[in-house]
């Protein structure tokens, strides 16, 4: 496989993963975002926590989705992160005006 068509096979399953994204979104009630990669969630608890002088996050989602290229299963019934960076939580909005049209110009 040359280095052209692994990049061309990396954008190909980005695409896909935005496409799943975009199709399951209003499903769920939060985004959450961690250094280390990107959540749907419909119940968030964010905890922050002191450790040894060290401030850390202990996060558990329910009912989630995970954004990651490589995860055969999205799909979660719960996740826990320990995390000492920043955690940003956002309540989505549903409202369908909002939303981007299915033919946003990303169909393949």
């Amino acid at each position: 496989m040359s280095a052209e068509d692994l990049e061309n096979y990396e954008t190909d399953m980005e695409l896909q993963l935005y496409r799943e994204y975009r199709d399951v979104a209003n499903l769920f009630s939060y985004v959450v975002e961690t250094e280390r990669r990107f959540y749907l969630a419909n119940h968030v608890d964010l905890q922050a926590k002191s450790a040894d002088g060290e401030i850390y996050f202990d996060l558990t989602l329910q009912d989630a989705w995970v954004w990651d290229v490589y995860r055969s299963a999205r799909f979660v019934k719960s996740v826990r992160v320990i995390t000492f960076k920043d955690v940003n939580v956002e309540e989505l909005v549903k409202n369908d005006d909002l939303s981007l049209p299915k033919d946003a110009g990303l169909e393949g």
